[in-house]
């Protein structure tokens, strides 16, 4: 009788792969940066255990939406007061914070869990092309297609 192999905790190897977003389009990066952290690429992968690698996107900033998504596409944020709403289509976002336009379309992707909560954390957006992370030694990500 053969028994399915199920990851622990303990066995999970975390490696760090960089993307970067210039001229790419929303959809098609956060679809594969969240495959990523959460670990669907390895042939370890078990859903109950967190074992997906870090993600660094760098030029978010350069970013491509299509169609008309740029004015249409909307941002909500609220402070928790009354009339706290405040309202952002995507142009504007990607000319303030850019790195928020590609977080939502990821967290969008993962678990509405603590195990999604935790994954979250493992994606590190930036504007330009420089990043803190070189101590890390990541890996160029192509995406495909």
């Amino acid at each position: 009788m053969r028994t399915t192999y199920i990851a622990k905790p303990s066995e999970v190897e975390r490696n760090w792969h960089i993307i970067d977003a210039e001229g790419k389009t929303l959809g098609r990066l956060a679809s594969e940066a969240a495959a990523l952290i959460r670990g669907k690429h390895k042939p370890s992968f078990t859903p109950h255990v967190d074992g997906g690698d870090f993600v660094i996107v760098i030029n978010a900033e350069k970013i491509h939406l299509t169609g008309k998504k740029l004015q249409d596409k909307k941002y909500y944020r609220h402070s928790m007061h009354p009339g706290g709403l405040k309202v952002m289509n995507a142009q504007e976002l990607l000319a303030n914070k850019p790195e928020r336009v590609i977080e939502a379309a990821v967290h969008g992707m993962l678990p509405k869990t603590r195990q999604g909560n935790a994954m979250k954390l493992r994606l590190k957006a930036y504007a330009g092309a420089e990043h803190p992370h070189a101590a890390q030694k990541p890996e160029v990500y192509e995406l495909r297609g």
